[in-house]
């Protein structure tokens, strides 16, 4: 029989299990809280039916450690080192370990493990709809995205738990999480806003340079420096518009990656900022690992760099510290993932406080997204683009850019009404 303690308004349930390998006892235990809603007749019953269960458990040997394990020492000793670390992408993991950290195991790291229910879930979801998180003094809802995303992270953590039999069902089953949101559409470039980009890229600016300040404020010196886009950033939002390349992709690309006599790139690994730094690491799946052909413009923009990073290393000597990298720090070191999009950000605002007719002020992966655009809108099949851009599966593109594949089907329509309509009667 197990032995039953009452502790304040709770019961301490011991079974005694027999003995380890070292001779000492072991002993298993748990707690009972009664339910006040219920008489103490019917507590009384319902403690020696669980009593009576928890020793059935653990004299079968089919007691979860869930029942004696926390959330937090679920996540911190087990899932993370002996499923997370071993299974997930670098970047993967630490958006994972984030979640957790930052939501989960504040809200329920002290409960059991076998304790967590789905209307704790669901309570915490709700309460990341309607509180959100503080951020510089201010409250921000998260998005219907970010919850789902870190719903997806919880019930992931507890699948795997359900699958060592530490739980003997995931709680994430019987929660809803709220509906996702409708993506907002990635701005990209017209065909001919394309043309007008690539075209400022070659045209000189200038800035004023200042030198110390005196006490009263005013500069010692001034002076114009007309200056140009850099050779390699050019490349890289060359590469970008023709290539369709993701920003991480271009930034791990080394010379060996290249082929002049094809006029072909090989995309099999990537760069992304982690808590650890930045770091290279394998593509987003295997479909990612491709080789992509670009037009001799491009190619040969890529062999004026290659040219010109030659000349500067051996200019520079020792301190060049060679890593092969196509885009580079000025020290041969990696290119910071950074540069490129706060340069290319720049280059817009310059371009628009010069000119009349604007340009949309996209982001630096809307260039991938006005290469895949102006391929649709050039008839080029759905097969061929998803395989370019290193798509799984075509169903990827096809809902990524659905809204151009749409712009494609009315343009079919007004086709078929021209060649069909009444006015078009065929005679023999």
């Amino acid at each position: 029989m197990p032995n039953i303690t009452k502790r304040g308004d709770n019961y301490r349930i011991k079974v005694f299990a027999g003995y380890d390998a070292e001779g000492r006892q072991i002993v298993r235990s748990c707690t009972f809280k009664p339910d006040p809603s219920k008489t103490d007749r019917q507590n009384k019953k319902a403690l020696e039916v669980f009593a009576i269960e928890f020793e059935q458990k653990v004299l079968s040997g089919k007691l979860l450690d869930g029942e004696r394990m926390t959330f937090q020492q679920y996540v911190e000793t087990v899932w993370l080192p002996e499923y997370a670390e071993k299974q997930l992408a670098a970047t993967s993991y630490e958006d994972a370990k984030s979640a957790l950290e930052r939501v989960f195991i504040p809200a329920v790291g002290n409960m059991k493990l076998s304790q967590i229910q789905p209307l704790h879930i669901q309570k915490i979801l709700d309460d990341m709809q309607t509180n959100g998180y503080e951020k510089y003094g201010k409250k921000h809802a998260y998005s219907t995205t970010s919850i789902k995303r870190y719903y997806a992270v919880l019930s992931s953590c507890m699948t795997q738990a359900v699958y060592w039999q530490l739980i003997e069902d995931n709680p994430c089953r019987r929660v809803r999480p709220p509906k996702a949101e409708r993506k907002k559409e990635v701005k990209a470039f017209t065909l001919e806003e394309a043309q007008t980009f690539l075209s400022f890229l070659d045209e000189p600016y200038t800035v004023i340079s200042r030198g110390r300040e005196r006490r009263d404020g005013t500069a010692s010196s001034e002076h114009e420096e007309i200056r140009y886009v850099p050779l390699q950033l050019k490349v890289f939002y060359y590469m970008s518009l023709f290539g369709g390349f993701r920003r991480g992709e271009l930034l791990a690309l080394t010379w060996d990656d290249v082929d002049f006599d094809t006029g072909t790139i090989t995309i099999n690994k990537s760069r992304a900022r982690t808590q650890q730094g930045v770091i290279t690491k394998t593509t987003k799946n295997q479909t990612s690992d491709r080789s992509v052909v670009l037009p001799t413009e491009c190619m040969e923009l890529l062999r004026s760099h290659q040219i010109d990073q030659k000349k500067y290393r051996l200019a520079v000597g020792t301190y060049w510290k060679d890593h092969n990298m196509i885009f580079t720090q000025d020290n041969g070191k990696p290119l910071d993932p950074d540069t490129p999009s706060k340069a290319f950000r720049k280059i817009i605002k310059r371009y628009n406080a010069g000119h009349t007719e604007k340009l949309p002020e996209i982001s630096l992966h809307g260039l991938r997204h006005t290469s895949v655009t102006l391929l649709i809108s050039g008839n080029l099949d759905v097969k061929t683009i998803s395989a370019r851009l290193g798509h799984a599966d075509t169903s990827t593109t096809l809902n990524i850019y659905s809204h151009a594949l749409k712009k494609r089907d009315e343009e079919a329509a007004l086709t078929l009404g021209e060649m069909l309509g009444k006015n078009k009667i065929m005679t023999k």
